[in-house]
């Protein structure tokens, strides 16, 4: 598997995944569950708006994601139960580490940012794969949603 470049990945993402591996495999799993506690709730005007969220397939769990693209700024909103933390926690990890950037720089994020934060021993290949398909949505609301 090819190796990320920090360079392209934005600073608080980069924040992120050095905070994982400076630590050992089962406190990487309890940073996952703070995360899993601090997933920003959705914004009231989309609240009550079910239909304008996309379901992750990927995940087992019922995780529903939207992007918004607000003067050329990402902000992602996700939904995902209180009973699914390691599901619930890779989404935060996404809301909060993408939230906020330039489109170019949601867009440049590397596919395999989930593999790189060191979970993939502590978490089913499966959950991974998850969080995959979540930044892949992501991803794509942004190119759809972007100013041309």
């Amino acid at each position: 598997m090819a190796q990320m470049t920090s360079a392209a990945l934005p600073p608080a993402l980069a924040e992120i995944r050095d905070d994982f591996l400076a630590l050992s495999e089962g406190e990487r799993l309890q940073l996952l569950l703070e995360f899993s506690q601090e997933l920003p709730p959705v914004p009231a005007e989309h609240a009550d708006r079910p239909e304008l969220f996309e379901r992750v397939a990927e995940c087992q769990s019922p995780v529903f994601l939207l992007v918004d693209v607000v003067d050329g700024a990402v902000r992602v909103h996700a939904t995902a139960p209180p009973e699914a933390p390691t599901t619930r926690g890779f989404a935060s990890i996404l809301v909060q580490g993408m939230s906020g950037l330039p489109v170019d720089e949601a867009l440049a994020v590397p596919d395999d940012f989930p593999q790189s934060i060191g979970l993939t021993r502590a978490v089913s290949p499966l959950r991974i794969s998850g969080m995959t398909g979540m930044l892949l949505r992501i991803k794509r609301q942004v190119r759809e949603k972007a100013p041309r």
